[in-house]
């Protein structure tokens, strides 16, 4: 019983992440870059092209969860029902929340004086907003899903993805307003929000290496294999000024599990060293799957 109720609450807490990460695009997009009359990349800059292209009559939450109802059929045998849940719960909550900010804010800029100012705050909300929604595993449909499924199969960013097919939109933008200002605009916007995507999305998936030396390495490893649910190696080792012989645990750990590991080994062995280092992937059971 416990267990399900764990499932539920881990669940509760990738949904409400979601519905975070959804607000924050919507609320960044509306007051800082579609009422600057901005095109961003992905869907959400197609739609706007058809929202400016329309005089406003065809809105972009409308245009935004049409056009991913279509990609989300593709999407159903390649990315899975479990990964499709969570996307279809990403689309309505991001299609619920743009429409809420174009009805709130009625196409009004926050900041009309300052348009370069405008794009950079709305490209980090809507970077942020994002790179939440991509933590949990899920999605808020368009070109996410294209990058989600070429990033299941290929080891390649998944900004360096949207960063491509949001060059391709931006500067298709140039045929309905002429106005290289604004493209430029547009590609700064990309830069922005691709970057904070990837530092909130690698910021939660970040490994760390540990070198730990003490005589109590016996104790700190079964604390760290019961304690933090984290494999050990021990290593054999010689000192290199009293020439005697020395245990070193070795520790592969997330980043976010770092403050416990610490503590607990100073609970131990307050003499212990111990040496950390940031680690550029770690691939097997417990971290990132292994892509060729």
């Amino acid at each position: 019983m416990s267990n399900k109720i764990s499932r539920i609450y881990f669940a509760s807490q990738d949904y409400l992440m979601i519905l975070l990460g959804t607000l924050m695009y919507g609320f960044g997009f509306n007051a800082f870059i579609l009422s600057n009359e901005i095109v961003t990349g992905g869907v959400s800059g197609i739609c706007a092209l058809i929202f400016f292209a329309s005089d406003g009559m065809i809105p972009v939450s409308v245009s935004y969860f049409v056009i991913n109802v279509v990609l989300l059929l593709v999407a159903l045998k390649i990315l899975g029902l479990k990964f499709l849940i969570k996307t279809i719960f990403g689309v309505l909550s991001l299609s619920a929340s743009l429409s809420f900010f174009e009805w709130l804010l009625q196409g009004k800029a926050l900041l009309p004086d300052e348009p370069f100012m405008s794009i950079l705050i709305g490209a980090f909300l809507c970077g942020a907003g994002l790179g939440l929604v991509f933590s949990v595993g899920g999605s808020t449909g368009g070109t996410d899903i294209i990058g989600a499924v070429v990033n299941k199969y290929k080891n390649i960013s998944i900004g360096r993805i949207l960063l491509f097919c949001d060059f391709i939109i931006i500067s298709s933008s140039f045929v309905l307003f002429h106005d290289v200002e604004k493209i430029v605009f547009g590609f700064v916007e990309m830069f922005v929000s691709n970057n904070v995507l990837d530092m909130v999305l690698n910021g939660n998936r970040q490994s760390v290496q540990f070198l730990i030396f003490s005589q109590k390495y016996d104790e700190i490893t079964d604390a760290i294999i019961t304690q933090i649910g984290r494999g050990c190696t021990i290593l054999d080792g010689i000192g290199g000024y009293s020439k005697k012989p020395v245990k070193v645990v070795v520790l592969l750990a997330k980043k976010s599990e770092s403050n416990a590991i610490f503590r607990l080994v100073k609970r131990i062995d307050h003499q212990a060293f111990i040496s950390q280092s940031i680690v550029r992937g770690v691939y097997g059971e417990g971290f990132d799957q292994i892509k060729a």
